[in-house]
């Protein structure tokens, strides 16, 4: 039924319940997994003080190389828990694109039948039930969507 399940991960606590139910699905499923993180584009002023500061070539590289590191532990982390449980994985870093975005391009390049997801992570701490970015890739996915709470 499952046989390629994504599994979303920002690396947070509440992203790790999703990661542990999509890797124990995956086992007993037989299936493999592609493990998806998003990082941010560089935070620039929305208006009002600052907003004529602009980031250099330096503050945008060392931004994106600490996205970079940061992004690799977070797989790194979630690959080698698959490798554990012998679950077949692959990891995927989407740099600087809307999460539910890239998540839902994620499950379409990548052939998944099925996204595991947590209700929320670090981003849409202002939603109670579930987080914007959940509720975004609910909206669009093309395929069924288990949202982890």
């Amino acid at each position: 039924m499952y046989k390629h399940i994504l599994i979303s991960t920002d690396g947070s606590e509440v992203a790790q319940r999703g990661v542990d139910h999509g890797l124990s699905l995956a086992r007993a499923l037989g299936g493999r997994v592609t493990i998806v993180t998003v990082t941010d584009s560089y935070p620039l002023p929305a208006g009002g003080l600052g907003a004529d500061w602009a980031p250099t070539a330096d503050d945008l590289a060392s931004f994106q190389e600490s996205q970079r590191q940061s992004a690799e532990r977070i797989l790194d982390a979630v690959k080698r828990a698959a490798d554990k449980l012998g679950v077949t994985a692959t990891t995927l870093h989407v740099p600087e694109v809307h999460p539910a975005e890239a998540i839902v391009d994620a499950a379409r390049t990548e052939d998944c039948s099925l996204i595991v997801m947590a209700s929320h992570g670090r981003r849409g701490l202002g939603r109670l039930l579930l987080g914007s970015q959940t509720a975004d890739v609910l909206a669009h996915s093309p395929v069924p969507v288990l949202v982890v709470r």
